[in-house]
C-alpha cells in the first residue's frame, strides 16, 4: 500500500510494538477475500477492512493507490481503530479517516449502535462531556457491559473510540480545508489547542501543522478544484463563514444518488428543502439540539462524477457553532445512509429475487431530518397520496415553522414539537381526528423528548404503521419491513400471482396467509427489512 519515500519521512522500518505481537489477522473477512480486494482496489470493500503494513507501520484502505505490499508483510483489521490500537498510523495517501464506516455487527447489536450514535453526537467530548456511567444509563446497560461491547466488537474502549473519531475528523479537515488549526481543533470537539496538538502528535507522530505541510497531504485536498464536481461553487471558500465549509463524503458503491434525490424531490417542503434538476443538488435546513443549545444551519449535497464521493457544503447560522461540525457531518451521513454495506444487504433479498423481484442495486434509506419530522410525515400521509401528503406538510411548515437567513438564502425550519402541539391547524382540510393526532404527537414529544417512537402508541390516532415509519425514516432503523403497507401488499400479491402462474397453482391470499408470508419474509431479510421496503416501493414505480 505504502512504501517509505521522501514524502513520508515520519515512517520507519521498525515494526510497531502492538503489531509485532499480532500473529493473526483481526478481520471477519477471509484472508483470500481481503487479498483479492486490495490487489484489485475493489471499492465495494472500502471501509469493510483495513490493511496494516508491517514494514512501514501504517494502515491503508482497500482502495489505496500506492503499490501493494507483499502478502507476508500485511495484516488485516475489521476497523481503522483496531489498526490504530495496534500501533499503526493512517496512510496519508488513501486517508482511512475518510473511509465509509462498516462493521460486521451493524444491524444486529442495537446497544452498540446507539452508543456509537451518541458518541458521534459528541456525548463524550467537549465542555459538557458525559461520563461513561451517564452514557451507559442512557442506554439502559451497565458501564461494564458497554466497555465489553466496545472491546469485543471494536477492540477498544468507548472513550478511546471517541477520541480516535475526533482525531480522524480533524485529520480530514486538515486534508480537505484551509480552516485555521484552532478552528479544526474546535470543530473536532477539542476545547484546548494544546491538548489537541499533544494528542494528535502522540497518535499520528506528526503535529497538525506538519501534516498539512506534508507533500502527500497536499495531493487533491481541494474538493472544489478536483475534477468531476457537477456543480462547482463560484468561490473556493473552505474557511469562509458566509459561504460555508466544503467536505468530500466517501461511500461504498453501489449508490443510487439519482433515486435518493428523486425521493426527496417528490416530498420536498419549499423553503426548507431545495433541489436542482440539472446538477442533482439537494439542500435543506437543519436544527439540532445539544443540551440547551440549538444548532441551526443548512447543508447541500451534490454528486462527484466518477468518484464514490458526494460533495457536502455546510453553513451555520452562527460562526461559533463550527464546534458542532463533526456532529453535523455524521448527521448528514446518517440521513443519506452513506455507510450502508449494500453487498451484504442485497444478498438477503435472494428469496424475493427468486420470486421475480427486481433489485435496484444501491438503493438506500432516505432518512428524514428527525424522528419527529418523520412522525409528522407519517400522520399527514395517512389515507392520502404522496403528493397530497407533501402539500399538507408544506402547509404545516410554512404556517408554523421558523424562518432565518443563512448565508445568502432565506430558509424555513421544520416546526418544533412545541409549535405543533399548540398549532391551530385551521389551514388544513383534513379530518379532525387527524388534526388531533398531529397536535397530540407534538404534545407528547414536547413532554417526552427522549421517548422512543414505540411510546407514541399512547397518542390517540397514532398506530403501529406510523410508529414503524418514524423508526425507519426518523431513526434509520434498518429492520422495518412495512408488510402492512398497501403498496407493499399489492407488490407481494403480484409476485405471488406470477409464481402461481409459473407453478400452475392458486394461492388463497387470505389475511392469515398474508400475515404468515410477511413474518416469513421479515425473518429471511432480517436485519435489513427497511431496505426491502424501499425496494418494493421502487418496484411499484416500475
Amino acid at each position: 500500500m505504502k512504501t517509505i519515500n521522501k514524502t513520508d519521512t515520519h515512517q520507519s522500518n521498525e515494526m510497531p510494538v502492538g503489531l509485532s505481537s499480532l500473529a493473526y489477522n483481526h478481520c471477519h473477512l477471509p484472508d483470500d477475500t481481503c487479498r483479492q480486494a486490495r490487489l484489485s482496489r475493489d471499492a465495494r470493500f472500502d471501509g469493510r477492512f483495513f490493511i496494516g503494513v508491517k514494514t512501514t507501520g501504517i494502515f491503508c484502505r482497500s482502495i489505496c493507490p500506492a503499490s501493494p505490499p507483499k502478502e507476508q508483510n500485511v495484516i488485516y483489521f475489521d476497523s481503522a481503530i483496531k489498526a490504530a490500537e495496534a500501533g499503526l498510523r493512517p496512510c496519508l495517501r488513501c486517508r482511512p479517516d475518510s473511509a465509509p464506516q462498516s462493521n460486521a455487527w451493524k444491524g444486529t447489536n442495537t446497544s452498540l449502535l446507539r452508543a456509537i450514535s451518541l458518541i458521534d453526537a459528541g456525548c463524550l467530548s467537549g465542555e459538557n462531556a458525559e461520563s461513561l456511567t451517564q452514557l451507559s444509563a442512557r442506554l439502559g446497560i451497565s458501564s461494564r457491559y458497554l466497555s465489553q461491547l466496545f472491546n469485543k466488537q471494536l477492540g477498544t474502549s468507548p472513550k478511546k473510540y471517541a477520541l480516535y473519531r475526533q482525531l480522524m475528523f480533524a485529520k480530514q479537515l486538515l486534508h480537505q480545508t484551509q480552516l485555521p488549526i484552532t478552528d479544526v481543533a474546535m470543530a473536532a470537539g477539542f476545547n484546548s489547542i494544546r491538548r489537541f496538538n499533544e494528542v494528535f502528535k502522540a497518535q499520528l507522530q506528526l503535529t497538525p501543522s506538519q501534516l498539512r505541510r506534508s507533500p502527500s497531504a497536499k495531493t487533491n485536498t481541494n474538493p472544489i478544484a478536483r475534477k468531476g464536481i457537477k456543480n462547482k461553487p463560484a468561490l473556493d471558500t473552505h474557511a469562509s463563514f458566509s459561504h460555508g465549509i466544503n467536505l468530500l463524503l466517501d461511500y461504498r458503491p453501489p449508490f443510487l444518488w439519482s433515486d435518493l434525490w428523486a425521493f426527496y424531490k417528490v416530498r420536498a417542503v419549499e423553503g426548507m428543502e431545495w433541489l436542482d434538476e440539472q446538477s442533482l443538488i439537494y439542500g435543506r435546513s437543519f436544527s439540532l439540539d445539544f443540551d440547551d443549545i440549538s444548532i441551526r444551519g443548512t447543508f447541500e449535497i451534490s454528486e462527484v462524477n466518477a468518484k464514490n464521493q458526494l460533495l457536502l457544503n455546510v453553513q451555520f447560522e452562527r460562526e461559533q457553532d463550527i464546534g458542532y461540525l463533526f456532529q453535523v457531518v455524521q448527521y448528514v451521513r446518517k440521513i443519506l445512509d452513506l455507510d450502508a454495506d449494500m453487498d451484504v444487504i442485497e444478498a438477503s433479498f435472494s428469496p424475493l429475487v427468486s420470486m421475480g423481484m427486481h433489485v435496484s442495486s444501491g438503493l438506500r434509506i432516505p432518512a428524514a431530518a428527525s424522528v419527529f419530522e418523520a412522525g409528522c410525515r407519517a400522520v399527514l400521509g395517512q389515507q392520502v397520496s404522496v403528493i397530497q401528503a407533501s402539500k399538507l406538510l408544506n402547509v404545516l411548515a410554512v404556517n408554523y415553522g421558523d424562518k432565518a437567513v443563512i448565508g445568502q438564502r432565506e430558509v424555513l425550519f421544520f416546526p418544533k414539537a412545541e409549535q405543533v402541539a399548540t398549532a391551530g391547524l385551521d389551514e388544513f382540510k383534513m379530518p379532525g381526528a387527524r388534526k388531533r393526532a398531529l397536535n397530540g404527537l407534538g404534545q407528547f414529544v414536547a413532554d417526552n423528548p427522549l421517548a422512543s417512537p414505540e411510546a407514541w402508541i399512547e397518542v390517540k390516532g397514532i398506530g403501529p404503521w406510523t410508529i414503524a415509519y418514524a423508526r425507519m425514516r426518523g431513526e434509520s432503523d434498518p429492520n422495518i419491513f412495512l408488510g402492512g403497507d398497501l403498496v407493499i401488499k399489492n407488490r407481494l400479491k403480484a409476485l405471488i400471482a406470477k409464481q402461481d402462474i409459473t407453478l400452475g397453482t392458486t394461492t388463497d391470499f387470505t389475511s392469515k396467509y398474508y400475515q404468515q408470508l410477511v413474518e416469513k419474509i421479515s425473518q429471511q431479510v432480517s436485519p435489513w427489512g427497511s431496505y426491502l421496503t424501499f425496494q418494493l416501493w421502487k418496484n411499484d414505480e416500475n
